[in-house]
């Protein structure tokens, strides 16, 4: 997938791969691997170095710090800026929020029955000791959410949004 993206004010040109995680930057192949360790924090193996990288929102772009950097980052899609300008896309239909890996429900934060937002948190699943908040896929009603103190395995149904 081609894009560009602008990084402290400099617009470069991506080809990402997410099958190899291979990326094409400016004409320079780059192999990387990356693993979300917590919300928003990547470990990221870049050419046999090892980066701790936090992510944030931050007004249309992200702000990208490593130790010691930190880097404005915005993305120039048109996929991007029609759904920051009113086109937003959701998914539609009932949806299933499934476990992306084994855990513990350490605690619920809706409860079925009650209306949400897209990307609003449902519950907080602790894994290898890191909590990680389970967001609703789409604005619409809970109608089923696991239980708090519940244990789940990686691809059991932890809530149906419909």
């Amino acid at each position: 997938m081609k894009t560009e993206i602008r990084i402290n004010g400099a617009t470069r040109t991506i080809d990402f791969d997410r099958s190899r995680m291979e990326a094409v930057v400016d004409g320079r192949k780059i192999v990387a691997d990356a693993v979300l360790i917590f919300p928003g924090v990547y470990s990221i193996l870049l050419d046999g170095r090892s980066f701790e990288v936090s992510v944030e929102k931050s007004g249309d772009g992200w702000l990208v710090r490593t130790p010691g950097r930190e880097f404005q980052v915005e993305i120039l899609d048109p996929r991007s800026w029609r759904c920051a300008h009113g086109g937003s896309i959701e998914l539609e239909g009932r949806q299933q929020v499934v476990a992306p890996m084994p855990g513990k429900i350490i605690r619920v934060l809706a409860v079925a029955g009650q209306k949400v937002e897209a990307g609003q948190g449902l519950l907080v699943i602790e894994a290898m000791k890191m909590q990680n908040e389970i967001r609703s896929p789409k604005s619409g009603t809970v109608d089923r959410l696991a239980q708090e103190g519940q244990t789940v395995n990686a691809g059991e149904i932890l809530a149906v949004v419909a």
